[in-house]
């Protein structure tokens, strides 16, 4: 991504970068001087393509809602990555990055998962691609997503629970980094999201950037239009709003809109709402916004939902922020638990409940009848029953 976002390789404005240590050095360098070049070859798009059409299930469809149209006085489409096989947008990512690593050589993989999502998709493609599997996940997580727990260890992936900090993502991240330092001869690491150092933001938007390519396509047939006034998606490390983003950067006419997960309250220091709480720093490689102290520690985010829980967002969405050109809200637990009940009592759709958090925006915007409304739909909310049981019941 170039010319209305990344003003250099590796940066979106002063965002981003790649700031590791020298252990890491090695990885990184093999990985940004390889990804480009592979990716672009005839083969592993023609790969990419096939997998993406005949396994995972694309084009995923673009479904107009009645009922939230109806409620909300404006024409209002889902893109359903939920029908995604595995469930969500991140076996996009998934399948991409493991074939540029059996491309690059690597027989192992090592990767992170905080709603387990990220996980199942690895191991999907792993088991697929042919190449043994490693996913670290924060032991609260792998409490509270035990469905995707056992999704993971089925398909042949060892889990290895992480037990410091917060035992949530962050910490997941940070054990699959030293992981991946000790093991780099072999071992490729697969981000599930925009973060960490260059040039996984940019790999991982491109993979998922065939979101809003299929909405552009799809939005075209159905309305005449290939570009919506607005685009809404949930924003945690940012992928699949990456994703959702991608093709309509720069536009003049859309409007891109993300939904950060507040928790208890933006001010209640029980909250995930990285843009609306953090300040500029380096996380995980990477210079973007992050929560942290006075003395520039990581303060410990909290979601109810497992897949947003985490300290920083991508150096893309830091940069969208600072400049304008998306604007970000936060939304509650019981704001997203509330959109969660709308949407499966209005259109039997369960989301996930890091989507249902794009949902809660609906309320809070004004929207004109005229105006066409797309809201990325990331993931399905099997993972979530035991939360909306709880909850919703």
């Amino acid at each position: 991504m170039k010319s209305n976002s990344q003003s250099k390789p590796g940066y979106y404005g002063k965002f981003g970068g790649a700031y590791i240590p020298e252990l890491l050095f090695n990885n990184v360098d093999e990985l940004q001087k390889n990804y480009e070049r592979i990716i672009r070859t005839t083969e592993f798009q023609k790969q990419f393509k096939t997998l993406l059409k005949d396994y995972v299930g694309r084009p995923t469809p673009l479904y107009f809602s009645d009922a939230l149209s109806a409620k909300y006085k404006a024409k209002i489409f889902l893109k359903r990555e939920d029908l995604n096989h595995t469930g969500a947008h991140k076996i996009n990512n998934a399948l991409g990055q493991a074939l540029l690593a059996k491309m690059m050589g690597k027989q192992k993989i090592v990767a992170e998962t905080g709603a387990g999502q990220h996980g199942v998709a690895v191991a999907t493609a792993c088991t697929l691609l042919g190449l043994s599997c490693v996913v670290f996940m924060g032991e609260t997580d792998i409490a509270r997503q035990a469905p995707n727990v056992a999704r993971m260890k089925m398909l042949g992936a060892t889990v290895i629970p992480s037990l410091s900090g917060t035992k949530t993502l962050k910490d997941a991240t940070n054990d699959a980094i030293r992981y991946w330092i000790n093991h780099a001869d072999d071992t490729h690491y697969i981000i599930g999201s925009v973060v960490g150092p260059h040039p996984y933001p940019d790999i991982v938007a491109k993979f998922q950037s065939v979101i809003s390519k299929e909405i552009k396509i799809q939005l075209k047939k159905q309305t005449g239009d290939a570009e919506p006034d607005y685009v809404i998606a949930c924003v945690g490390g940012g992928s699949n709003a990456a994703g959702a983003f991608y093709h309509f950067l720069g536009s003049k006419k859309t409007k891109l809109i993300g939904a950060e997960a507040a928790g208890m309250g933006i001010h209640s220091h029980e909250t995930a709402a990285t843009l609306m709480v953090g300040s500029v720093g380096i996380i995980h490689g990477a210079k973007t916004y992050l929560m942290q102290n006075k003395d520039g520690q990581i303060t410990e985010p909290y979601s109810i939902s497992a897949g947003l829980d985490y300290p920083g967002i991508g150096p893309l969405h830091a940069y969208l922020h600072e400049t304008k050109q998306a604007t970000y809200y936060a939304v509650t637990d019981r704001e997203a638990l509330d959109a969660a009940k709308e949407l499966i009592h209005l259109d039997g759709i369960i989301p996930a409940l890091e989507s249902a958090h794009a949902f809660a925006l609906l309320p809070k915007m004004k929207f004109k009848p005229s105006d066409v409304v797309v809201i990325n739909l990331s993931g399905r909310g099997d993972k979530d029953m035991e939360t909306y049981l709880k909850f919703i019941l």
